[in-house]
């Protein structure tokens, strides 16, 4: 790690942007540690293994029909950061397009480090990651499957837990998002849309609460699905690996707990157990098949309120 060069990158912020795209992403490799990926063959038959574990038993449990992405990869923490700047710049570039900083100078300088302490954060300790590429300027391309090698090493230690394990209750998580995403191809396109339509209405100088409340409900969707669907499917003891996983999210130095807190993640927990519940429910009613057709059409997507009450959802869709 190395403050002084990512400050240094920092200050060097420059062009016509609100935000210096690379010096963000040197700043945030230069404060970061690659980790190592000195993997062994066993390690990676490992990962390759429970890739293929998670595909089966996940569609065997959720009665899906998925493909796993084409690219799985192992990467250490700048292979994320440089994988992820990409998708948060097409995010931004309406943002950027629209804005008129009073001192553009000291503004770029300042989102530049805003940005690089994001994506230095989440590098160190992002575990694994499915990519739907939203918003890609290649939507043909492939979904992305990664597992970040030092943070799930550096983590299962951390928490005195079996590795080859651990890694395998990672390799589960990201294989349920790929079996949503892949039961519904309509999916990419919904989220995309909502996330437009609500960067439009800031870039406009206003909101549209609407947009970004159907983007959150549908992630809030997303995410408890795939917490459902992993504990039904996981093939392994899981109830310790989740415990000390939460206490782990819930955890760590005060820097540690303020970024979570500046970052959102503590709402991401809550999104978690909020969409899980919901899914809990439908699936006690009706068997975790039924749950599985909130994917069929963006129709069958539950509400706000349904969220909180999912024997609405099961009157109005009777999955």
């Amino acid at each position: 790690m190395d403050v002084l060069r990512s400050l240094r990158a920092v200050a060097e912020a420059s062009g016509t942007g609100v935000i210096d795209w690379e010096k963000a992403a040197e700043a945030a490799k230069a404060s970061t540690e690659p980790g190592s990926l000195d993997l062994t063959p066993a390690e990676r038959e490992g990962y390759a293994a429970d890739v293929r574990d998670a595909r089966r038993r996940v569609g065997e449990v959720s009665g899906l029909n998925f493909e796993v992405p084409g690219a799985v990869e192992v990467q250490n923490r700048h292979h994320w950061i440089d994988a992820n700047v990409d998708t948060l710049r097409n995010v931004m570039r309406p943002i950027e397009g629209a804005a008129t900083p009073l001192l553009p100078d000291l503004s770029r300088i300042a989102n530049t480090g805003s940005l690089a302490f994001t994506l230095g954060f989440l590098g160190r300790n992002v575990l694994g990651q499915y990519d739907p590429l939203l918003l890609a300027d290649e939507p043909a391309e492939d979904h992305g499957l990664y597992f970040v090698h030092p943070n799930i090493t550096a983590a299962a230690s951390e928490l005195d837990l079996p590795y080859p394990r651990f890694r395998r209750w990672i390799a589960f998580h990201e294989v349920t998002h790929a079996a949503e995403f892949g039961a519904a191809p309509w999916l990419p396109e919904y989220l995309e849309s909502r996330l437009e339509s609500g960067i439009q209405s800031l870039t406009a100088g206003g909101l549209d609460p609407g947009a970004f409340a159907e983007l959150q409900v549908a992630m809030t969707a997303v995410e408890g699905y795939a917490e459902l669907l992993m504990d039904r499917a996981f093939d392994r003891e899981y109830a310790d690996l989740r415990r000390k996983l939460d206490e782990r999210r819930s955890g760590g130095t005060p820097i540690e707990r303020f970024a979570r807190r500046l970052l959102g993640l503590g709402m991401k927990r809550r999104q978690y157990e909020r969409g899980a519940a919901f899914f809990e429910a439908v699936a006690d009613a009706r068997g975790i098949e039924a749950a599985g057709v909130v994917w069929s059409r963006p129709e069958y997507l539950p509400t706000n309120d349904e969220l909180d009450h999912p024997e609405t959802w099961l009157l109005r869709v009777d999955p």
